[in-house]
Protein backbone atom coordinates (compact mmCIF):
# COMPACT_ATOMS: atom_id res chain seq x y z
CA UNK A 1 0.00 0.00 0.00
CA UNK A 2 1.68 3.17 -1.17
CA UNK A 3 1.05 5.68 1.67
CA UNK A 4 2.19 9.42 1.48
CA UNK A 5 1.22 10.82 5.07
CA UNK A 6 0.80 14.62 5.04
CA UNK A 7 1.98 16.53 7.91
CA UNK A 8 4.32 13.24 8.50
CA UNK A 9 8.14 13.47 7.12
CA UNK A 10 8.70 10.08 5.24
CA UNK A 11 11.68 11.34 3.57
CA UNK A 12 14.03 9.18 6.09
CA UNK A 13 17.92 9.20 5.11
CA UNK A 14 19.34 6.92 2.99
CA UNK A 15 22.96 6.96 1.45
CA UNK A 16 21.94 7.58 -1.79
CA UNK A 17 22.80 10.52 -4.11
CA UNK A 18 19.08 10.70 -5.31
CA UNK A 19 17.81 11.04 -1.49
CA UNK A 20 16.95 15.13 -2.20
CA UNK A 21 14.09 14.31 -4.35
CA UNK A 22 13.59 10.12 -3.11
CA UNK A 23 14.61 8.99 -0.28
CA UNK A 24 13.19 5.17 -1.19
CA UNK A 25 12.62 3.32 -4.24
CA UNK A 26 11.00 -0.28 -5.29
CA UNK A 27 14.70 -0.87 -6.94
CA UNK A 28 16.88 1.33 -7.72
CA UNK A 29 20.72 0.53 -5.15
CA UNK A 30 20.74 2.55 -2.29
CA UNK A 31 17.04 3.15 -1.62
CA UNK A 32 15.53 -0.26 -2.79
CA UNK A 33 14.00 -2.60 -0.49
CA UNK A 34 16.80 -4.22 1.18
CA UNK A 35 17.73 -0.20 2.93
CA UNK A 36 14.01 0.19 4.13
CA UNK A 37 15.11 -1.93 7.67
CA UNK A 38 17.23 0.45 8.62
CA UNK A 39 15.19 3.48 8.11
CA UNK A 40 15.46 5.24 11.12
CA UNK A 41 11.90 5.71 13.01
CA UNK A 42 10.40 2.84 10.28
CA UNK A 43 8.54 0.31 11.32
CA UNK A 44 9.80 -1.69 8.48
CA UNK A 45 11.39 -4.50 10.37
CA UNK A 46 8.87 -4.38 12.60
CA UNK A 47 6.50 -8.81 13.63
CA UNK A 48 3.48 -7.42 11.44
CA UNK A 49 4.42 -6.47 8.02
CA UNK A 50 2.47 -6.46 4.95
CA UNK A 51 1.97 -7.71 2.28
CA UNK A 52 2.04 -11.58 2.93
CA UNK A 53 1.59 -14.75 1.22
CA UNK A 54 -2.22 -15.93 1.56
CA UNK A 55 -2.19 -19.73 2.32
CA UNK A 56 -6.02 -20.63 1.79
CA UNK A 57 -6.44 -23.92 3.29
CA UNK A 58 -4.68 -22.19 7.09
CA UNK A 59 -6.91 -19.35 6.97
CA UNK A 60 -9.14 -19.74 10.05
CA UNK A 61 -13.33 -19.35 9.84
CA UNK A 62 -14.64 -15.93 11.61
CA UNK A 63 -18.22 -16.06 11.64
CA UNK A 64 -18.24 -12.05 12.30
CA UNK A 65 -16.25 -10.93 8.54
CA UNK A 66 -19.97 -10.16 7.80
CA UNK A 67 -20.63 -7.70 4.79
CA UNK A 68 -19.45 -4.22 4.01
CA UNK A 69 -21.76 -1.46 3.72
CA UNK A 70 -20.15 0.32 0.91
CA UNK A 71 -21.04 4.46 1.54
CA UNK A 72 -20.88 6.46 -2.18
CA UNK A 73 -19.43 4.04 -4.06
CA UNK A 74 -21.95 4.16 -6.88
CA UNK A 75 -21.49 7.61 -7.04
CA UNK A 76 -19.66 8.77 -10.46
CA UNK A 77 -17.98 12.54 -9.12
CA UNK A 78 -15.87 10.67 -5.55
CA UNK A 79 -12.50 10.71 -7.66
CA UNK A 80 -10.98 14.47 -7.51
CA UNK A 81 -7.42 13.75 -9.21
CA UNK A 82 -5.24 11.37 -9.97
CA UNK A 83 -1.26 11.87 -10.17
CA UNK A 84 2.10 10.56 -10.42
CA UNK A 85 3.85 9.91 -7.14
CA UNK A 86 7.15 8.20 -8.67
CA UNK A 87 6.43 5.37 -7.02
CA UNK A 88 2.59 5.01 -8.27
CA UNK A 89 -0.77 6.05 -9.44
CA UNK A 90 -2.76 7.39 -6.87
CA UNK A 91 -6.25 9.13 -7.23
CA UNK A 92 -7.79 11.08 -4.40
CA UNK A 93 -11.42 10.38 -3.26
CA UNK A 94 -13.96 13.24 -2.05
CA UNK A 95 -14.77 13.34 1.61
CA UNK A 96 -18.28 11.01 1.81
CA UNK A 97 -16.98 8.55 0.60
CA UNK A 98 -16.66 5.64 3.35
CA UNK A 99 -17.08 1.53 4.57
CA UNK A 100 -18.54 0.25 7.59
CA UNK A 101 -19.56 -3.14 8.73
CA UNK A 102 -17.53 -6.32 7.72
CA UNK A 103 -16.50 -6.28 11.59
CA UNK A 104 -14.52 -2.81 11.60
CA UNK A 105 -14.99 -1.20 14.75
CA UNK A 106 -16.22 2.05 13.50
CA UNK A 107 -16.73 3.42 10.59
CA UNK A 108 -14.14 4.28 7.64
CA UNK A 109 -13.38 7.35 5.55
CA UNK A 110 -11.79 6.20 1.95
CA UNK A 111 -9.41 8.35 1.14
CA UNK A 112 -7.48 7.42 -1.63
CA UNK A 113 -6.59 4.64 -4.11
CA UNK A 114 -3.78 3.17 -5.76
CA UNK A 115 -2.29 0.22 -8.23
CA UNK A 116 0.68 -1.84 -7.76
CA UNK A 117 2.18 -3.69 -10.74
CA UNK A 118 4.92 -6.11 -12.65
CA UNK A 119 5.87 -4.97 -16.26
CA UNK A 120 1.92 -5.67 -18.03
CA UNK A 121 0.95 -9.10 -18.11
CA UNK A 122 4.29 -11.08 -18.49
CA UNK A 123 5.97 -10.44 -14.91
CA UNK A 124 3.24 -10.25 -12.14
CA UNK A 125 2.91 -7.28 -9.41
CA UNK A 126 0.06 -7.82 -7.11
CA UNK A 127 1.43 -7.32 -3.00
CA UNK A 128 -0.01 -10.15 -1.92
CA UNK A 129 -0.01 -13.64 -2.91
CA UNK A 130 -2.29 -16.65 -2.51
CA UNK A 131 -1.06 -20.06 -2.28
CA UNK A 132 2.12 -18.91 -3.82
CA UNK A 133 0.23 -17.14 -7.20
CA UNK A 134 0.80 -13.59 -7.91
CA UNK A 135 -1.57 -11.53 -9.68
CA UNK A 136 -0.56 -8.71 -12.35
CA UNK A 137 -2.18 -5.98 -10.52
CA UNK A 138 -3.44 -5.34 -7.34
CA UNK A 139 -5.59 -1.83 -6.15
CA UNK A 140 -5.55 -0.85 -2.94
CA UNK A 141 -8.47 1.54 -1.52
CA UNK A 142 -6.83 2.96 1.76
CA UNK A 143 -9.58 3.88 4.35
CA UNK A 144 -9.03 5.64 8.24
CA UNK A 145 -11.13 5.41 11.29
CA UNK A 146 -13.67 8.22 10.65
CA UNK A 147 -13.30 9.63 14.60
CA UNK A 148 -9.94 10.70 13.26
CA UNK A 149 -11.83 12.68 10.27
CA UNK A 150 -9.47 12.25 7.65
CA UNK A 151 -6.18 13.03 10.19
CA UNK A 152 -3.38 10.04 8.40
CA UNK A 153 -1.15 11.49 11.46
CA UNK A 154 -3.14 9.70 14.19
CA UNK A 155 -4.32 6.45 12.11
CA UNK A 156 -0.69 5.17 11.35
CA UNK A 157 -0.36 5.63 15.09
CA UNK A 158 -3.33 3.71 15.96
CA UNK A 159 -2.71 -0.39 15.38
CA UNK A 160 -6.12 -0.22 13.52
CA UNK A 161 -6.46 3.15 12.43
CA UNK A 162 -6.48 2.57 9.00
CA UNK A 163 -8.50 0.13 7.18
CA UNK A 164 -7.05 -1.23 3.62
CA UNK A 165 -9.33 -2.81 0.97
CA UNK A 166 -7.00 -5.01 -1.95
CA UNK A 167 -8.05 -6.09 -5.21
CA UNK A 168 -6.49 -8.46 -7.31
CA UNK A 169 -6.23 -7.90 -11.37
CA UNK A 170 -5.73 -10.27 -13.68
CA UNK A 171 -6.19 -10.41 -17.47
CA UNK A 172 -9.50 -11.05 -18.78
CA UNK A 173 -9.67 -13.79 -21.60
CA UNK A 174 -10.32 -13.87 -24.44
CA UNK A 175 -8.75 -10.75 -27.09
CA UNK A 176 -10.54 -7.91 -25.66
CA UNK A 177 -9.23 -4.58 -25.87
CA UNK A 178 -9.94 -1.67 -23.74
CA UNK A 179 -12.28 -3.28 -21.20
CA UNK A 180 -14.03 -2.55 -18.77
CA UNK A 181 -14.74 0.40 -20.42
CA UNK A 182 -14.42 2.34 -16.92
CA UNK A 183 -10.72 1.07 -16.85
CA UNK A 184 -10.28 1.78 -20.33
CA UNK A 185 -11.49 5.55 -18.86
CA UNK A 186 -9.25 5.23 -16.19
CA UNK A 187 -5.83 4.49 -17.92
CA UNK A 188 -6.62 6.68 -20.59
CA UNK A 189 -5.35 9.85 -17.98
CA UNK A 190 -2.09 7.96 -17.49
CA UNK A 191 -0.49 9.33 -20.71
CA UNK A 192 -1.39 13.22 -18.70
CA UNK A 193 0.80 12.16 -15.53
CA UNK A 194 3.91 10.54 -17.50
CA UNK A 195 6.09 12.29 -14.97
CA UNK A 196 6.63 12.13 -11.28
CA UNK A 197 4.44 14.86 -9.74
CA UNK A 198 2.44 15.15 -12.33
CA UNK A 199 -1.40 15.57 -10.96
CA UNK A 200 -4.54 15.98 -13.38
CA UNK A 201 -8.68 16.20 -12.53
CA UNK A 202 -10.29 13.11 -12.98
CA UNK A 203 -13.68 14.07 -14.62
CA UNK A 204 -17.41 12.93 -13.40
CA UNK A 205 -18.18 9.39 -14.99
CA UNK A 206 -16.43 6.96 -12.49
CA UNK A 207 -17.82 5.45 -9.74
CA UNK A 208 -15.76 3.09 -7.54
CA UNK A 209 -18.51 0.31 -7.81
CA UNK A 210 -17.56 0.51 -11.73
CA UNK A 211 -13.94 -0.50 -10.93
CA UNK A 212 -14.96 -3.69 -8.89
CA UNK A 213 -17.22 -5.02 -11.34
CA UNK A 214 -17.42 -8.56 -10.90
CA UNK A 215 -16.28 -8.78 -7.82
CA UNK A 216 -18.25 -10.78 -4.84
CA UNK A 217 -17.65 -8.42 -2.25
CA UNK A 218 -19.05 -10.47 0.41
CA UNK A 219 -15.91 -13.04 0.54
CA UNK A 220 -12.65 -11.85 1.47
CA UNK A 221 -9.68 -12.17 3.68
CA UNK A 222 -8.74 -10.50 6.82
CA UNK A 223 -5.32 -10.24 8.37
CA UNK A 224 -3.20 -7.10 10.50
CA UNK A 225 -0.31 -5.93 8.67
CA UNK A 226 1.28 -2.99 7.88
CA UNK A 227 1.89 -0.27 5.08
CA UNK A 228 3.47 -1.54 2.53
CA UNK A 229 6.22 1.43 1.96
CA UNK A 230 8.19 3.39 4.19
CA UNK A 231 7.91 3.70 6.84
CA UNK A 232 5.47 0.45 7.04
CA UNK A 233 3.34 1.74 10.34
CA UNK A 234 1.61 -1.15 11.60
CA UNK A 235 -1.40 0.42 11.40
CA UNK A 236 -3.70 -1.73 9.34
CA UNK A 237 -6.68 -3.63 9.21
CA UNK A 238 -6.52 -5.48 5.67
CA UNK A 239 -9.02 -6.97 3.99
CA UNK A 240 -7.77 -9.32 0.63
CA UNK A 241 -11.05 -9.94 -1.31
CA UNK A 242 -11.41 -13.74 -3.54
CA UNK A 243 -12.50 -13.03 -6.62
CA UNK A 244 -10.99 -10.70 -9.08
CA UNK A 245 -11.48 -8.04 -11.13
CA UNK A 246 -11.09 -8.84 -15.08
CA UNK A 247 -9.01 -5.98 -17.05
CA UNK A 248 -7.84 -6.62 -20.90
CA UNK A 249 -3.90 -7.26 -21.68
CA UNK A 250 -3.83 -3.79 -23.20
CA UNK A 251 -5.04 -1.31 -20.15
CA UNK A 252 -2.67 -3.71 -18.21
CA UNK A 253 0.42 -3.53 -20.36
CA UNK A 254 -0.35 0.91 -20.36
CA UNK A 255 0.80 1.25 -16.94
CA UNK A 256 4.39 -0.37 -17.59
CA UNK A 257 4.57 1.78 -20.88
CA UNK A 258 3.61 5.18 -19.90
CA UNK A 259 4.28 6.40 -16.44
CA UNK A 260 8.14 7.29 -15.62
CA UNK A 261 9.27 7.06 -12.17
CA UNK A 262 10.99 10.49 -12.53
CA UNK A 263 10.60 12.24 -16.02
CA UNK A 264 10.33 11.23 -19.97
CA UNK A 265 14.18 10.51 -19.77
CA UNK A 266 13.79 7.79 -16.73
CA UNK A 267 12.74 4.31 -16.43
CA UNK A 268 9.51 3.95 -16.74
CA UNK A 269 7.61 2.49 -13.28
CA UNK A 270 7.65 -1.08 -13.35
CA UNK A 271 7.61 -3.92 -10.05
CA UNK A 272 6.09 -1.48 -8.13
CA UNK A 273 5.22 -4.12 -5.17
CA UNK A 274 7.18 -5.04 -1.95
CA UNK A 275 8.06 -8.54 -1.59
CA UNK A 276 5.72 -10.72 0.80
CA UNK A 277 6.82 -10.63 4.28
CA UNK A 278 6.25 -13.55 7.04
CA UNK A 279 3.04 -15.01 7.74
CA UNK A 280 0.58 -14.05 9.81
CA UNK A 281 -2.79 -15.36 11.00
CA UNK A 282 -5.60 -14.82 8.49
CA UNK A 283 -9.53 -15.21 8.70
CA UNK A 284 -11.96 -15.73 6.36
CA UNK A 285 -15.75 -16.75 6.20
CA UNK A 286 -16.94 -20.53 6.53
CA UNK A 287 -18.21 -22.23 3.39
CA UNK A 288 -21.50 -20.52 2.41
CA UNK A 289 -24.62 -22.47 2.88
CA UNK A 290 -25.33 -22.87 -0.58
CA UNK A 291 -22.07 -24.82 -1.29
CA UNK A 292 -22.88 -26.86 1.81
CA UNK A 293 -26.31 -27.76 0.36
CA UNK A 294 -24.71 -28.66 -3.05
CA UNK A 295 -22.44 -31.15 -1.34
CA UNK A 296 -24.86 -32.65 0.56
CA UNK A 297 -27.08 -33.07 -2.17
CA UNK A 298 -24.58 -34.43 -4.05
CA UNK A 299 -23.45 -37.07 -1.39
CA UNK A 300 -27.32 -37.88 -1.61
CA UNK A 301 -27.15 -38.48 -4.69
CA UNK A 302 -24.10 -40.66 -5.06
CA UNK A 303 -25.51 -42.81 -1.86
CA UNK A 304 -28.33 -43.60 -3.85
CA UNK A 305 -26.61 -44.89 -7.09
CA UNK A 306 -24.39 -46.46 -5.09
CA UNK A 307 -27.54 -48.22 -2.70
CA UNK A 308 -29.15 -49.22 -6.66
CA UNK A 309 -26.35 -50.80 -7.80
Amino acid sequence: MNWIVTAVAVCVFVPSTHCETKCWCYNEPGCDQTTWLTFPGGHCNGSRQSPINIVSASAQVNSNLTAFTFHNYSSNSTMKNIRNTGETVQVELASGVRISGGDLSEDYDSLQLHLHWGNGTSVPGSEHTVDGKRYPMELHIVNSKASYNRNTTLAIEDSTGLAALGFFIEEMSGNATGQPANWHTLSSYLKNISNSGDNVTVAPGISLDDLLTGVDRTKYYRYLGSLTTPSCNEAVVWTVFKDTIKVSKDVIDLFSKTVHVSNSTSPFMMNVYRDTQPAQRVTTQAASSTSTACYSLALMALSLVLGSS
